[in-house]
């Protein structure tokens, strides 16, 4: 039996919510409207991913 192969997209979308939820939790600046000059970049990531990824499961219904 052959492995499930990885899906790149999902792995760094997730990889990037744990990132930003994990800054999150240590930023009080992030945890209001306007997050810090670190974590601007890290919440940008996780949604430009998560924007990708959901796009990608609704093209593929």
């Amino acid at each position: 039996m052959s492995a499930r192969p990885t899906d790149d997209l999902f792995v760094r979308y997730m990889k990037a919510f744990e990132d930003s939820a994990t800054h999150t939790d240590g930023c009080p600046a992030c945890q209001g409207e306007t997050p810090c000059a670190e974590g601007s970049p890290v919440h940008n990531r996780f949604a430009r991913l998560q924007d990708a990824y959901l796009a990608r499961q609704k093209k593929q219904r």
